[in-house]
């Protein structure tokens, strides 16, 4: 048997692989450098977290049409990063995020059984999350029927979150928390990455535009920065029927000419001052006794015969006055100055709108008092608080979100569930105290009656 040249072998396998090198050199020229890659060029170094996460939200916008849903971009990350905020994102190609969310304006169809289906045959996993209707809650009816509040996409391991916006009879935005039931798939998304649904939220309608995000077609709030603050603020709190419901087994609410007509003009009132000063973008909550109508009864307390809100100090504007003697409230006192103890009182129809202005003094806040013929000083103390939406007679308000703590400040633990119709606002408050006399000379300046 002749040997083998070790030589000649080498040299032979030293050409096939350059020839095969060669090959694939030209491959690559012909075919892959010429097709481009498969999503746009500012993938490159993103890495195929990024790519996929694309592809998934391509994919859904392209169905999303295909069904005429009426959606937005609303991914706060994602949002920041066209408004430019530090550390807000990097688009639709954050290979670091799991979940980019859209929003759902629900109208008379939100989507249907064919479009879960389609869904599916894309290769998307659903899971749709559904809870009560609150629009249809009442103290006769304590719970609604059960409608789509979220639905959540699953596709290469990326997540889509559709948080579906119902409109409220206060002419506004509303979507509900995202529970989960007994039953569901606890593991199927991580659902606490989700920037909607650790609780209910309420937005104005905003007014979409269209736009293109790393080169897929959205519609995006056309005033992003003001959504995003939207969204920092957005927590609701539903009215606790079924607590009221047993309130007023115990005290049924009256019947008489006298509290439906205050209820009326109460509830024109509220809506007065809320549209005033939404225009004036002055942030409110309501206070005293209606804080305690809203969260005992779900409504006026009707032998109280005024209306309370409370403003932060900070907040106040020089042109509040006019903008509600515009809205027809007249004018009947002014007690105190912007340094201390402000208050305003308007009047319509009757029925009076106290505005309580509220200042900051370590971990609380208060507001103060005037007696106009003694000049005597009021003060009271709550503790710190945050403010979340609420409904209250059909009228979004704020509310405080503590607002067992708010109240019971003001009313006591116990007492709050009791009525009381004979109320000493200088003596009866759990929270009042003595805060001194106004000067005599400064009356007149201090001390403004109309």
């Amino acid at each position: 048997m002749p040997r083998v040249n070790r030589t000649a072998l080498l040299a032979l396998l030293a050409a096939s692989s350059c020839v095969f090198l060669l090959f694939q050199l030209r491959y690559y020229r012909n075919y892959v450098t010429k097709a481009g890659p498969a999503v746009p060029r500012r993938a490159a170094g993103r890495g195929s977290a990024g790519d996929l996460q694309w592809q998934s939200v391509k994919s859904f916008l392209r169905l999303s049409r295909r069904f005429r849903l009426p959606l937005f971009l609303a991914d706060p990350a994602v949002l920041g990063s066209l408004e430019g905020e530090p550390g807000a994102g990097c688009g639709l190609r954050c290979g670091g995020r799991a979940v980019t969310s859209f929003g759902l304006l629900a109208g008379a169809r939100t989507y249907d059984a064919a479009f879960l289906l389609a869904a599916e045959k894309k290769g998307f996993q659903v899971l749709e999350v559904r809870g009560e209707d609150p629009r249809l809650a009442s103290l006769d009816l304590l719970s609604g029927e059960d409608i789509p509040l979220h639905l959540v996409l699953r596709l290469h391991g990326y997540f889509i979150q559709l948080v579906i916006l119902y409109e409220r009879s206060g002419d506004y935005l509303w979507h509900g928390p995202l529970r989960l039931k007994a039953d569901a798939d606890r593991g199927f998304a991580p659902f606490s990455l989700m920037d909607f649904g650790r609780h209910a939220g309420a937005y104005d309608r905003p007014r979409l535009v269209p736009t293109a995000v790393d080169g897929l077609d959205v519609a995006v709030p056309g005033n992003v920065s003001d959504f995003l603050a939207q969204h920092r603020r957005a927590r609701f709190l539903e009215c606790r029927y079924r607590d009221a419901r047993h309130f007023l087994q115990l005290y049924p609410d009256e019947p008489s000419p006298e509290a439906l007509d205050f209820r009326n003009k109460a509830k024109s009132l509220l809506r007065s001052a809320a549209e005033t000063l939404t225009r004036l973008r002055v942030p409110f909550w309501i206070s005293s006794g209606t804080c305690l109508g809203w969260f005992r009864q779900c409504g006026f307390i009707p032998y109280s015969r005024d209306v309370d809100i409370g403003i932060f100090i900070g907040d106040f504007r020089p042109d509040m006055v006019a903008a509600f003697r515009d809205a027809g409230l007249a004018l009947k006192h002014k007690f105190g100055k912007v340094e201390d103890s402000l208050e305003l009182s308007f009047v319509r129809d009757g029925v009076k709108l106290d505005v309580f202005f509220f200042y900051r003094d370590g971990h609380l806040s208060w507001n103060g008092g005037t007696q106009a013929k003694s000049g005597r000083k009021f003060k009271y103390t709550f503790p710190h608080f945050s403010l979340c939406w609420a409904e209250l007679a059909e009228v979004r308000v704020g509310v405080p979100c503590q607002t067992l703590d708010y109240v019971t400040a003001n009313y006591g633990a116990a007492s709050w569930r009791v009525p009381l119709r004979a109320w000493d606002w200088k003596s009866s408050p759990s929270n009042v105290q003595e805060n001194g006399v106004w000067p005599l000379r400064d009356w007149d300046r201090l001390i403004q009656v109309y």
